[in-house]
């Protein structure tokens, strides 16, 4: 595996093969459109969920069907990028699903905490946005081997985990000790960081590619954001479990 390329899966020479018959080309707008409408169809879920958990209906199904709905999804997406207009909505309903029972949750424990982890991935965003654009952090070839380097561990740790879990063994990271706080904080901080990688890639490839693999960085947008959400919410959870 090369090291010089993005740790977002939805990123790769795979899916970026040019079209030279394609007459459209994918534009910063159209990712932006998509993205935006994806985020919508997202929010709106969230917000069906949550109502439904005030109402009283369980939604543990809502969380972990969601979960594995999307992770489905996003192999089928790897496999048929063809495929990305159709699925990558299928995803953001599959996510906001996921999303609306752990938010649910959380607001239920934590009064607000959601909101404000919407806020600060939101700041993320856009300061990782301003810090891209204005060069003040380069994307260079070392920079990239970082970052995919300690994404693919954050991953491998996860999935060691949640494997765990199924015999009944809970390990550090969901913890609330201050080990289990700095893991958090690191992939809170790679989830940044792998932003800038997106960021890039989609600067490489814009007008070049055909337009619709516009749906495929829209796709890749919506794994790092969401990803960057879980982080700073299962952090802000621990921070106010541990003060």
């Amino acid at each position: 595996m090369r090291l010089d390329k993005t740790s977002n899966p939805a990123f790769n020479d795979y899916f970026w093969e040019n079209d030279p018959t394609a007459s459209k080309k994918m534009s910063v707008t159209g990712i932006l459109l998509k993205s935006l409408f994806s985020l919508l169809i997202v929010a709106a879920i969230v917000v069906y969920v949550w109502n439904l958990y005030i109402a009283g209906t369980d939604i543990k199904w809502f969380v972990t069907g969601g979960m594995i709905t999307a992770i489905v999804l996003s192999i089928v997406i790897s496999v048929k990028n063809q495929w990305a207009k159709f699925l990558v909505p299928l995803y953001a309903i599959a996510k906001g699903f996921f999303l609306g029972g752990i938010t649910s949750y959380a607001h239920a424990k934590f009064p607000n905490l959601p909101f404000q982890a919407i806020g600060v991935t939101i700041m993320t965003f856009f300061v990782m946005l301003l810090l891209y654009q204005t060069r003040i952090i380069v994307v260079t070839k070392k920079l990239r081997s970082v970052i995919i380097t300690a994404c693919a561990s954050i991953f491998i740790i996860y999935l060691m985990s949640w494997i765990l879990s199924f015999f009944g063994i809970e390990t550090f990271i969901w913890g609330t000790s201050w080990l289990a706080i700095l893991f958090n904080v690191l992939a809170a901080i790679f989830a940044s960081l792998a932003l800038l990688l997106d960021f890039d890639y989609i600067e490489k490839h814009k007008n070049k590619a055909p337009k619709e693999k516009e749906w495929l960085a829209t796709w890749g947008l919506l794994v790092t954001l969401i990803w960057l959400y879980v982080e700073i919410l299962r952090l802000m959870k621990k921070l106010a479990i541990r003060f």
